[in-house]
């Protein structure tokens, strides 16, 4: 039963990463310029796991596999929003 709660709170984390991460670059971040760098998703993705690292250690349901995964998902969040971005701009002439 521990296992099935673990993969689930593993899932909703990353979910959530992964969409907050995908608005908060299309809705907020459209016009910076770092933000559309190709950085961007790997620094994102990094600071997120290191962020999240600490947390596993003090939540019982979630480990370091877990704060991996989320870094993971908000690195492809933020790189799916650099995606959105391009293919709603209109172009520059």
């Amino acid at each position: 039963m521990f296992g099935i709660l673990a993969i689930a709170a593993s899932l909703v984390i990353t979910w959530f990463g992964f969409t907050a991460a995908r608005k908060f670059v299309r809705d907020r971040l459209r016009f910076v310029d770092a933000a559309q760098s190709g950085w961007a998703p790997i620094l994102a993705g990094v600071g997120a796991s290191l962020v999240a690292t600490p947390l596993a250690a003090l939540i019982p349901l979630i480990g370091t596999g877990t704060a991996i995964a989320f870094g993971i998902s908000v690195g492809f969040g933020v790189f799916n929003g650099q995606r959105d971005i391009r293919g709603t701009l209109p172009p520059s002439f």
